[in-house]
């Protein structure tokens, strides 16, 4: 009887074994293969009206491809989920695809992390003139093709037109110049001892990065030609010391106070009146038609210091096939689907906010929104971040040469030299690797 349970005994830890590496397979976000059909892991951070886009995405591709079936896995998006991706690429057991930042896509493809998809792409005909310019290029790495993107963004002036009226301005006419943003603002700026009631501007609220107000200035952040990054370029400097100049100006300790008691969502300050005018991005269309339908507003050009040569710069995301998927072929077949107009146009008209990478696309899908084809009509000329293997570290550099200047830590010049040595240093020594 002893015998008996010992071998049962032993019969079930076995099965419990082997069910522990079943679980451990499935856990990592293997794909795999099953009568004929391939199954490819999709991970990504998706939720709300994002994760229903993908989800409509998904459903159309699995139903037209009766061979490939695509299972989408949830990673939240944090600096572990990047470390748990880097981490599967290296134990060779990655997803199949994975939603990914573009502004990332070149540093990942220096370390080798990323499938090379340019031959995939020139075998089915997609190249760059499909696509703006900058999803592309924000796409690639030295020459070659990493990611296929899928979205994008733009960044415009908001600004409160019941507040331009109550402060004896025209609603219809946003500051077109930084001499107009300066006065505009400051007329609309209610403020009692050191607490602000409403903040007519501040340059580095919102999307006021530097990157937003050195291309405003007509500055410029790296040149292809030298593969150097140009941090200390005459135009950015000068859009740096125009907000330490502001921040001097308006007490940046007081704003830094009214911007730690801000909300978020419907609390957002823009739409609660309590900023008047900031810098922002498509998406803040949709916060608006959410949490404040009613809210009286527009939107125009970023001002620079002529009135002319409007700019702006757009962000995204891509999806990418990690080095090591076990079924890239199969994963091609749905990166090129997301970025075909029949994709775009399915996914961008479900995630509400998201413009597309192609022109034709927006212009179909907003051409009856006067707000968000402000936003398109720039695209085509918008700048993007650097396509360089230390993108990170620019971006890091960048937002740590504003906090100190505008903080009075620094005289703006030689933050950004400091800051261009730093980057540049770098970026040889991967070249040396």
């Amino acid at each position: 009887m002893r015998q008996s349970m010992k071998r049962i005994q032993l019969f079930l830890l076995a099965t419990l074994i082997v069910l522990a590496f079943a679980l451990v397979g499935c856990s990592n976000g293997a794909s795999s293969s099953k009568k004929g059909v391939t199954t490819i892991t999709f991970w990504n951070n998706a939720t709300g009206t994002g994760k229903d886009a993908l989800d409509a995405v998904i459903k159309q591709f699995n139903k037209t491809h009766s061979k490939i079936q695509v299972k989408s896995t949830y990673v939240a998006s944090n600096e572990s989920s990047d470390d748990k991706l880097l981490t599967a690429v290296t134990g060779g057991n990655p997803p199949d695809i994975s939603l990914f930042d573009r502004f990332k896509v070149a540093s990942w493809a220096n370390q080798g992390s990323l499938t090379d998809l340019s031959e995939y792409a020139k075998k089915d005909g997609i190249t760059k003139d499909k696509y703006y310019p900058f999803a592309w290029d924000e796409s690639s790495y030295n020459g070659k093709l990493y990611a296929i993107p899928i979205s994008t963004d733009a960044r415009l002036l908001y600004y409160n037109k019941d507040e331009f009226k109550k402060a004896g301005l025209d609603p219809n006419k946003p500051p077109t110049t930084i001499d107009e943003l300066e006065a505009d603002a400051d007329k609309l700026t209610i403020k009692k001892g050191s607490r602000f009631q409403q903040l007519g501007f501040a340059p580095w609220l919102g999307q006021g990065w530097l990157y937003t107000w050195g291309w405003a200035f007509g500055g410029d952040f790296y040149n292809k030609d030298t593969d150097k990054v140009t941090l200390d370029n005459p135009q950015v400097v000068k859009a740096l010391q125009w907000e330490q100049d502001w921040a001097k100006t308006h007490n940046v300790e007081d704003i830094t106070g009214f911007q730690d008691s801000a909300g978020s969502d419907a609390q957002d300050p823009f739409l609660t009146g309590q900023i008047s005018m900031q810098v922002n991005v498509t998406g803040t269309v949709e916060q608006i038609k959410k949490f404040k339908p009613d809210l009286n507003y527009g939107v125009a050009p970023i001002p620079t210091p002529t009135g002319k040569d409007f700019t702006t710069w757009s962000g995204g995301f891509s999806l990418i096939i990690p080095k090591g998927a076990k079924h890239p072929k199969q994963a091609w077949e749905f990166l090129k689907y997301l970025g075909s107009p029949e994709g775009q146009k399915l996914y961008c008209g479900t995630s509400k906010g998201d413009l597309s990478v192609i022109d034709s696309v927006n212009q179909d899908l907003f051409k009856d929104d006067p707000i968000m084809m402000q936003f398109v009509d720039l695209l085509k000329t918008s700048h993007n971040r650097p396509s360089i293997s230390q993108g990170q570290l620019l971006w890091n550099e960048l937002d740590s040469a504003v906090d100190k200047a505008i903080h009075g830590k620094g005289d703006p010049k030689s933050l950004l030299e400091k800051a261009n040595k730093k980057v540049n240093d770098a970026l040889a020594k991967d070249k040396a690797n």
